[in-house]
């Protein structure tokens, strides 16, 4: 079940489109830090928890169930984007290291967190299982495999794969002809 129309616009978010679709069993952490477009959907048992740098949902997305885009710095999926199910998606890590000490319970300066925004490009897809961490560009049209683990930007019209992700080919640009296509049909 989704929320009403009537219950987003009193959820608090910065911005909310039409024709969105969020599930009632999603997480939404800080909603007036979040913007979201127009015909988004967002599916069962998915954390959104926006920090200082927010996080901004373009037209045409869908964020499939037990996704998670959560940290401090700004988080932004453009137009017809999509996270297929389970892949997260954050902004902040805690160094490994070892040189520091780890999680939110322990005072920051015994912490290194590392921040950095995360922007998922045009048309860009994130298959199934996949992580992304804080400073990576997914470049309009790139494509990320199933079971991924993105630590580098990944440049325009590819796809990548792997841990960590590496490129395995490129990607088709067909969809920007159908893109047009499309929004030609909306009018």
């Amino acid at each position: 079940m989704f929320y009403t129309e009537s219950e987003l616009h009193n959820f608090g978010f910065e911005s909310v489109g039409s024709n969105v679709k969020i599930s009632k069993k999603t997480s939404i952490y800080n909603p007036k830090k979040i913007k979201i477009g127009n015909n988004v959907r967002i599916d069962d048992f998915c954390v959104i928890s926006a920090g200082k740098g927010g996080i901004e949902i373009g037209n045409n997305v869908h964020i499939a169930i037990f996704c998670s885009l959560i940290g401090q710095e700004r988080i932004v999926m453009n137009n017809f984007s999509g996270l297929s199910s389970r892949v997260s998606i954050y902004s902040s890590t805690d160094d490994y290291s070892g040189e520091f000490m780890t999680n939110p319970t322990v005072d920051q300066k015994f912490t290194n967190v590392i921040n950095g925004e995360v922007i998922i490009g045009k048309h860009v897809i994130i298959g199934a299982g996949s992580v992304i961490l804080p400073n990576v560009i997914l470049s309009d049209y790139s494509a990320v495999a199933a079971l991924s683990l993105v630590v580098k930007n990944v440049e325009k019209c590819k796809i990548v794969g792997g841990v960590p992700a590496k490129i395995i080919k490129d990607r088709k640009n067909n969809l920007i002809d159908l893109e047009c296509e499309f929004l030609k049909n909306l009018l």
